[in-house]
């Protein structure tokens, strides 16, 4: 890249790049009974030309190599960065996308106004997490070199343009990308950057004239580009994904930014396409809400709500029942189809599907379907309410102990199996390839969502809300968006156990699993019975971890969540209590449209009216 002045305008020329082209391929979305038809732009990354002279003097590798590489950036979703190679082309992957459609963007904006002056007036961009967050400086690029515009006339665009909401506070999540990197592959957006960063930490040190502040604000620290730090101080609205996550945000994630400008932080919760896990996947729920309460649901889902009136009546209660015993029988359909197995359509389907990471704790459920396990082979004539807990998850390719999680659960299903007596009361199922299609069976068949994260790690969720929205209980922690699930339900509706965000935080600096482990009977019990074998595999590291780092505080919740399991048996064994639980769950559920998400954006971050 060569960087020189043509009068009073700054050029760029770039040398020994290559040429991608991107190829848009557009899906069309209908809304519910809407005349609006929506339009998602996808991208597919392809060589411009073939070089038949390289090819015809002989050197076929290159010349065939330069196309690989190129359709490599769009063939290849979360390519493992463990290594530098997946590094680079999870760098590609994100800048090809967001030069695509950030041209687009332009383009079609140039086309209706002939200026970017209004740009930030007729367009709102809005970076969903930390990935798309090179559309900033690729704005940016745009107005300096392709138009010519001053620095201050350039930022004052691009700051009213863009809008940030973040979705989580895992320290991997919040990407970090290493210098030497970002100068290689992109060197001029690299240049915006830093001076980006340059400016805006002059501008700190004016304001606050504090070393140790400025730093851990600065954009770029230790060679590293910090994303997020990117997009909250080039958007004009910073939001989180739920209440808690909100203020999490504000007092930990990004503590400094939120003091130095605290009008840009908001709130918007997370939403659900609800009609397709309701109207869509469950059609006798769907009938039952049609008869009882109109079809007014279908377009505003506040009116769910109505149902809380048949909370106490029978027939409505009992009409529940079978329509969830049905859903669990097309559910069980399925599985003994795929799997072979038959499911015991009597016990409970307890159901935690999501992404497999230590902070969400599958490990957790895990440990305490060991404890069952070992109480069962010691008391197999113990009165025992049937349980089927039901997994799907998917781990990061590189990530080692999500993916020793995911081995445990299958040989603890594959373990449960060989004891026929002992199934009948207690069973587990992994499903592989999960996917929306095989959620839309799941979802109506699901008695208990399982959200056990550690209070303070989850941003929000939305599984919890499509499992709410069908009926079955929340069992989980006060985090992410269960507390305002908690708060549409009541005390009543949802079975809570753990620590809350202040106890964790109180408990980090001298938290001791090891004394944990060496103290509880039963938790020293199941770790035990990692080392020494389930279905023939030992499960050390899973121990180790345990009893040592246990990150996420899965031995200190473990007995308030043993607790809360019992509870939630004791309620389902009272068949009448637990409909009318399902049914406040499900009377609860509106407030989680993503309608109301959409309109709160539109409302309170892009300034649009109706």
């Amino acid at each position: 890249m060569k960087e020189y002045w043509d009068n009073q305008y700054h050029c760029v020329s770039h040398e020994d790049y290559t040429t991608v082209m991107a190829v848009p391929y557009d899906m069309y979305v209908s809304g519910y009974d809407s005349e609006a038809v929506s339009c998602l732009r996808l991208w597919k990354a392809e060589c411009p030309s073939f070089d038949m002279n390289m090819f015809n003097k002989g050197d076929y590798q290159k010349a065939l190599g330069q196309n690989i590489i190129s359709q490599a950036i769009t063939k290849v979703l979360y390519p493992n960065d463990n290594h530098a190679e997946g590094k680079s082309l999870r760098l590609r992957q994100q800048y090809f996308l967001c030069a695509a459609s950030i041209g687009d963007i332009v383009d079609r904006h140039m086309r209706v106004y002939g200026t970017l002056d209004n740009l930030h007036e007729k367009v709102a961009i809005h970076i969903n997490d930390t990935h798309p967050t090179l559309a900033i400086p690729e704005l940016m690029r745009i107005l300096l070199d392709d138009c010519g515009y001053s620095w201050d006339k350039a930022w004052h665009v691009v700051k009213n343009t863009f809008a940030y909401t973040n979705h989580t506070v895992m320290p991997e999540a919040l990407e970090k990308w290493d210098c030497n990197l970002l100068k290689s592959v992109t060197p001029r957006i690299f240049s915006i950057i830093v001076e980006i960063n340059e400016r805006y930490c002059r501008d700190l040190w004016q304001r606050y004239e504090d070393e140790a502040k400025v730093s851990s604000m600065s954009i770029i620290a230790n060679n590293q580009c910090k994303m997020a730090t990117l997009c909250v101080h080039a958007s004009h609205s910073v939001n989180g994904v739920a209440k808690i996550h909100s203020e999490i945000i504000k007092k930990e994630t990004f503590a400094n930014e939120y003091t130095d400008t605290p009008t840009k932080f908001k709130n918007v919760t997370n939403g659900i396409a609800y009609r397709r896990w309701l109207y869509q996947s469950n059609e006798g729920l769907t009938g039952l809400l049609r008869e009882k309460i109109g079809d007014g649901f279908l377009k505003d889902a506040s009116e769910l709500s109505k149902l809380a009136v048949f909370k106490n009546d029978d027939e409505v209660l009992t009409r529940l029942a079978d329509i969830k015993k049905q859903n669990k029988k097309t559910f069980a359909k399925y599985v003994k189809n795929e799997y072979g197995v038959v499911l015991n359509t009597d016990s409970i389907f307890d159901v935690q599907v999501k992404r497999l990471h230590e902070y969400k704790r599958q490990q957790l459920n895990a440990l305490n379907i060991i404890a069952d396990y070992n109480y069962l082979k010691e008391n197999p004539n113990a009165d025992f309410t049937p349980k089927t807990y039901i997994f799907a998850a998917k781990a990061a390719p590189g990530y080692y102990m999500a993916k020793q999680i995911i081995k445990l659960i299958w040989n603890i299903s594959q373990e449960l199996s060989k004891n026929k007596k002992l199934s009948e009361k207690l069973r587990v199922i992994f499903l592989e390839d999960y996917c929306v299609s095989l959620s839309e069976i799941l979802m109506p068949a699901a008695e208990i969502s399982e959200q056990i994260s550690l209070a303070g790690t989850e941003a929000s969720g939305t599984g919890n809300m499509k499992l709410m929205i069908n009926g079955a209980i929340t069992l989980g922690t006060m985090d992410g968006a269960n507390v305002e699930i908690h708060e549409a339900v009541g005390d009543d509706n949802i079975i809570i156990f753990g620590m809350n965000v202040d106890e964790v935080n109180a408990r980090k600096s001298s938290y001791n699993p090891s004394e944990i482990y060496n103290t509880n009977e039963v938790i020293k019990k199941a770790v035990d019975t990692l080392q020494y074998g389930i279905n023939g595999q030992v499960f050390n590291e899973i121990a180790t971890m345990l009893k040592t780092s246990d990150s996420y505080m899965t031995l200190g919740d473990f007995d308030s969540y043993r607790k809360a399991q019992a509870f939630a048996s004791e309620c389902y064994r009272d068949q009448r209590k637990w409909q009318q639980m399902s049914l406040m769950n499900i009377a609860g559920a509106g407030i989680f449209s993503a309608d109301r998400a959409v309109n709160e954006y539109a409302r309170d971050i892009w300034g649009l009216n109706k």
